[in-house]
């Protein structure tokens, strides 16, 4: 198939390969516009760009969808579908309706479960024990087009949201590459999603990333594992004398009880810190300035003491 691909960050870079690896046409790419990282600021590529580039695809990155000229160039790419993942602007319904089947997305939730933004992310901190990759018919609402496609996962209690980014982006190549498949043979079957159940996964802000020991230790754990590895989980603790704020990468539910915050045990792989109910165990964190290291490694560095409040 004919077909224009539109995606910015890692986790599309797996359904690119696959559509290229299936012998498709990949006519064009769309990213966002490189933005200055590192020390140097430097303008730096998306993720999809460099892949795209490595295949001799070329790579338009306008800010905005909406002028009529961009649209227009669009269009005249002809087409027979485009494909969505990740991309980062919205897409008007010119651009919608130019390929002629239309739109094609993929996105990591059970939808209408955790529309929007973040769904990897917000399903963990939920707690929820499954989620899927979807292929979905895009239209103009969020996130509100019929599913053509799904492959569910469970979500063990261990695993991060960096963990599940990596398995669902990998399960969402092959599904895409199924669904265009079908879509070729005009058996791409699509189902409207519930009008019950919709919950919005609102894009990831600082002010919520500070960790409250006053909640259950299951709240707490999720909400470690929810953000790691970014933007990650964090609480300040005083080290060396001096305040110092550290991440939670990997924690783990514990026994213990005591003032939220507290430090129940040092002993161990890991410290143990008291919530609002229960405790949990950090096993994996990073000081600022620091590769992440194990929470024994930690321990044995920072030498917490047990009843030390990180309150």
């Amino acid at each position: 198939m004919r077909i224009v691909f539109m995606g910015t960050p890692d986790f599309s870079v797996p359904t690119l390969m696959e559509i290229v690896g299936q012998g498709h046409d990949v006519v064009a790419c769309y990213s966002q516009p490189p933005r200055p990282a590192g020390r140097g600021m430097e303008l730096k590529k998306s993720p999809v760009h460099e892949a795209a580039e490595s295949f001799g695809i070329p790579v338009f990155t306008p800010v905005s969808l909406k002028d009529p000229e961009e649209q227009q160039k669009f269009a005249d790419l002809d087409a027979d579908v485009a494909v969505v993942v990740a991309y980062g602007l919205l897409l008007p319904k010119a651009v919608l309706d130019a390929p002629r089947e239309g739109c094609l997305n993929l996105h990591a939730s059970l939808l209408p479960r955790w529309r929007g933004a973040a769904p990897i992310n917000r399903a963990i901190m939920a707690g929820d024990r499954e989620t899927a990759v979807q292929v979905m018919r895009m239209e103009e609402g969020l996130d509100t087009g019929a599913v053509c496609m799904s492959e569910t996962l469970p979500i063990s209690e261990t695993m991060t949201a960096g963990d599940l980014h990596d398995r669902l982006s990998a399960l969402g190549g092959d599904l895409m590459v199924r669904a265009l498949a079908a879509l070729s043979r005009g058996a791409l079957n699509e189902t409207p999603q519930a009008e019950e159940g919709v919950t919005y996964a609102r894009k990831l802000s600082k002010d919520e990333t500070r960790i409250d020991w006053s909640q259950e230790g299951k709240e707490v754990h999720d909400h470690i594992r929810g953000l790691s590895p970014f933007p990650g989980a964090w609480c300040e603790m005083n080290l060396s004398g001096k305040p110092e704020r550290v991440k939670i990468l990997r924690s783990q539910l514990a026994e213990g009880a005591g003032a939220p915050g507290t430090v129940l045990s040092v002993e161990g792989v890991g410290p143990v810190i008291a919530c609002g109910h229960g405790a949990v165990r950090l096993v994996q964190v990073q000081r600022a300035g620091k590769k992440p290291m194990s929470g024994e490694e930690f321990q044995r560095g920072a030498k917490l003491s047990a009843g030390q409040d990180l309150s």
